[in-house]
């Protein structure tokens, strides 16, 4: 981690040392074409969410939405300055699922994509990303210091579906590695179901993206720990966010998967989250477990079966190192 290292975060840069208890995955605005009715759309409810999350005792997240699918930066960095908690906020692209079937941006060239992702790293979302209609405090613009300030993007995502990657998260991946090489931001991957994770290390990796700037996110919902250990090996980081998910697996699993996985020797590539990421599952909207799920429920219970600098790892040097870079300017 070189000296001029920084963690871009919607209130500034930050030294990586400063971050703190970390949550890699987690949406305070979204709005799907998948999840009719579950969005995020209210900057005083998921403020309320946010407390709940700090309040259990992470001090920093990223914020996962992604380019037109109703991320709000101006309202995520009202709420970090009140609330005192860091946001990562992401740029990029999801998979195309998540869009609708007339969406104008699906059209868009990976030169078209590269440019705005590049943009939202380097000099600030654009204004149309700024806007909520329930914003605190009524609808103004985030003027910390009495003048309003530039909201920066610190990581860059793309996504690909269960074992496939289309025409559009191919573009999606290119830009993303684009948006990696000419602004040094980190590069998350959604992977439905932990599918194709080597598939998208190597696109990657022939874009000159190595994979020790990637973080496979959901790795998770494919609890192989010989297939993750095999990710470590090529520098990859793992996310594991499928916490509360019983229908799927037991936490039981994932946390002896982890397990399996740090003393296999990669507790320095693991990243922890809940990508809880529905209204329906916020306790401010009314629904239930909660975004502080994974520090309440999870964390105690992880830290009983994991040695103490295996747990410092996962929960705060790791997301450090992976969200640091040296921006050009």
């Amino acid at each position: 981690m070189s000296e001029a290292a920084i963690v871009r975060t919607v209130l500034g840069d930050v030294a990586p040392a400063d971050l703190g208890s970390f949550n890699y995955h987690e949406h305070l605005f979204q709005r799907s074409h998948l999840l009719p009715g579950d969005e995020l759309d209210d900057a005083v409810k998921s403020g309320h969410e946010a407390k709940l999350l700090f309040d259990a005792g992470t001090e920093a997240m990223i914020e996962a939405t992604p380019t037109g699918l109703g991320r709000n930066p101006r309202a995520v960095a009202r709420i970090s300055q009140a609330i005192g908690l860091k946001v990562v906020h992401t740029t990029g692209a999801h998979h195309g699922g998540h869009y609708a079937h007339d969406d104008p941006f699906l059209d868009f060239s990976a030169e078209r994509m590269a440019h705005r992702f590049t943009a939202d790293v380097l000099d600030g979302f654009e204004p149309e990303d700024a806007t909520c209609e329930n914003t605190a405090p009524e609808h103004a613009p985030f003027q910390p210091d009495g003048e309003e300030r530039t909201i920066r993007a610190g990581l860059v995502k793309a996504g690909i579906r269960y074992w496939a990657i289309g025409p559009f998260e191919t573009r999606a991946l290119l830009a993303a590695a684009t948006t990696h090489r000419e602004s040094g931001a980190p590069v998350m991957v959604h992977l439905d179901y932990g599918s194709a994770a080597h598939e998208v290390l190597d696109l990657l990796a022939s874009d000159g993206v190595p994979a020790s700037r990637v973080v496979l996110a959901h790795i998770d919902r494919n609890l192989d720990p010989g297939l993750h250990m095999s990710l470590v090996e090529r520098g990859a980081y793992l996310g594991f966010d499928g916490f509360a998910r019983h229908r799927e697996s037991p936490d039981s699993a994932i946390l002896q998967c982890l397990k399996d996985v740090v003393e296999s020797g990669g507790q320095n590539s693991i990243l922890l989250g809940g990508d809880v990421a529905r209204s329906s599952r916020y306790r401010s909207y009314g629904g239930i477990p909660g975004l502080d799920y994974l520090a309440r429920r999870v964390l105690p219970r992880l830290k009983d079966i994991i040695s103490a600098d295996a747990y410092e790892a996962t929960t705060r040097q790791n997301g450090a190192r992976f969200l640091s870079f040296t921006p050009p300017r």
